[in-house]
């Protein structure tokens, strides 16, 4: 019987246990969305685009599903993690180098640079993640 869960991955190679690093960061992001959801009376950035405020709004419930797809070492969560963190930078990207107009480096910013630098790193380790989560021999 395949084994389920985080377990999964002790047999995994140890550069592969980045994992535990992104099913973390994707729990962070969600309790951040959720956070600025309840914040904002259900109405969170009011200053975005409506596209760019729905795609914010809908990582609530993206960031959750692929940390527990991940966690469960399916083939989804690894891709479904890499495209939550890759459009999540460019998000963050267009938010705080578009939208807003501000000069300089502002907090927004920096949050932009480490998200970008996570999602590379997830990228990176996007192959060994999806042979990790192969079939069983």
């Amino acid at each position: 019987m395949p084994r389920r869960g985080l377990t999964r991955w002790a047999d995994a190679p140890r550069r592969v246990r980045v994992v535990a690093v992104a099913v973390l960061l994707l729990a962070y992001g969600t309790v951040v969305h959720v956070v600025q959801l309840l914040g904002a009376g259900l109405a969170p950035y009011p200053q975005l685009p409506g596209w760019l405020r729905g795609y914010f709004i809908g990582l609530t419930v993206l960031d959750p599903l692929a940390a527990v797809l991940l966690a469960w070492a399916r083939r989804s969560g690894v891709v479904l993690s890499v495209a939550v963190l890759v459009t999540d930078a460019a998000a963050n990207a267009w938010a705080n180098w578009v939208v807003d107009t501000s000069a300089g480096v502002t907090l927004g910013r920096v949050g932009t640079a480490v998200i970008t630098v996570l999602a590379l790193v997830l990228l990176a380790a996007a192959g060994p993640l999806w042979r990790a989560t192969g079939p069983r021999p």
